[in-house]
Parts: C-alpha cells; sequence; structure tokens
C-alpha cells in the first residue's frame, strides 16, 4: 500500500487531528494575547517591572517540552488543560515582547498631541497608541502562531488533541509497515496548518495596516 492509499483509508482521522490541533494553537494563543497585552500596556512605560515581566516571560521559553507539559500533569490532569496552560506560556514572549516594542516605538509628538485634544489615557491607548503598534503586535502573533504549531505536537504526551497522536502513534509502532505513513501524514498536517496560517497573517497585515492598504 502506497502512502497515498494510506492516506485514502483515513483522511478523515487525518482531518480531524488538523482541525483539532488548530483549535489547540488558537486557545493558547488567545489566552496569551489575553494575558500579554494588558501586562505590556501596563508596564512598558517602566523599566525595572518591564525588564521583570519580559524576562519571566523569556524563562518560560527556555523550559523543555516534554518537562512543562509533563510537570502540568499534576495540576489540571491529561488531555486539553495542560496543554493549553503549556502554550499560553510558550506564546507569552513573542506576543508580551512584541506589543512592549511596538508601543514604545511611537512617536511621543503622536501621543502627546492625543492628549493635548483632551483624551483620557485610556482612550489614547485604545484608539491612538494600540493602533499604531498593531502591525508589530501582529508580527508577535505570527511568530508566536508559528512556534506553537510545532510545540503542539508534544500534546499528544499527555493525551492532549492535534495531529501530534498521529506523529506519537507512528513513533510508537515503528517498524510495522505503516509506521511511517502516520508519522508523516502527522508532520505534512502541521506544515500545512503553518502555510495556513500565516498566509491569514499575510492577508490580515494587508488588511488592517496603512503598509498592507497601500501595496
Amino acid at each position: 500500500m502506497t502512502f497515498l492509499d494510506y492516506f485514502a483509508s483515513n483522511w478523515t482521522d487525518v482531518a480531524d487531528a488538523t482541525l483539532a490541533h488548530a483549535v489547540l494553537v488558537l486557545q493558547g494563543l488567545g489566552l496569551a494575547v489575553l494575558i500579554g497585552v494588558p501586562v505590556a500596556v501596563a508596564t512598558y512605560r517602566t523599566g525595572a517591572p518591564r525588564t521583570a515581566v519580559l524576562g519571566f516571560a523569556g524563562l518560560l521559553l527556555t523550559i523543555p517540552s516534554y518537562a512543562l507539559f509533563g510537570l502540568l500533569i499534576t495540576p489540571l490532569g491529561l488531555g486539553t488543560g495542560p496543554s493549553v496552560v503549556a502554550l499560553t506560556m510558550y506564546a507569552l514572549l513573542p506576543v508580551l515582547r512584541n506589543a512592549v516594542v511596538g508601543l514604545r516605538g511611537l512617536d511621543p509628538a503622536v501621543v502627546e498631541s492625543a492628549r493635548a485634544m483632551g483624551m483620557t489615557r485610556l482612550r489614547v491607548l485604545a484608539t491612538v497608541e494600540l493602533p499604531l503598534a498593531w502591525p508589530v503586535l501582529l508580527t508577535g502573533l505570527r511568530v508566536a502562531t508559528q512556534l506553537l504549531l510545532g510545540i503542539a505536537a508534544i500534546a499528544a504526551a499527555v493525551n492532549g488533541p492535534g495531529l501530534g497522536n498521529l506523529i506519537l502513534d507512528g513513533l510508537a509502532s515503528a517498524g510495522t509497515p505503516y509506521a511511517a505513513y502516520l508519522t508523516v501524514e502527522g508532520c505534512l498536517g502541521i506544515v500545512l496548518l503553518a502555510v495556513v496560517f500565516d498566509l491569514l497573517f499575510a492577508g490580515l497585515n494587508r488588511l488592517t495596516t496603512a503598509k498592507g492598504l497601500g501595496a
């Protein structure tokens, strides 16, 4: 049986795993945005707090994947819970760092002009600072997504959803006729998702940034 014949026999399983993988990545990314952006807004103007949160997020990224997923089993059990939390932790650095860089890179004169018009701090943030910092933040989301697509495969080790289960099943059945096919299906699914997400972010960039609109 060729690879295409094997894929034809289990493509529905591959499709389900691919969808579950994408949803898992989006859950981790979404939580990282909900945590990282407010933290960036709260600390980007300060020295020590900004350094501390960026350093902590960087430290999280250095934890080996298998170790982190394993450590989360005790408080969160098996399945989606530890998988989402681990991905959120890994996505924090690119989201937080790019939000800080984007906000700190704004022209002070623009911000001061908005304040001179009588805008409140919150309104300046919502209507001036965050929209101007959006292209840099979007780059952080793009990087975080690509990072999470690969790391999410480790979720299979804690019974999490996604394409990692195909890869793990293939590796666990090494030596059998179709072990390589399972592993290749899982890897190709992740590559396909990486391409799709990258195209989506490129399209979003064109739709929502002045640079994209002018291209």
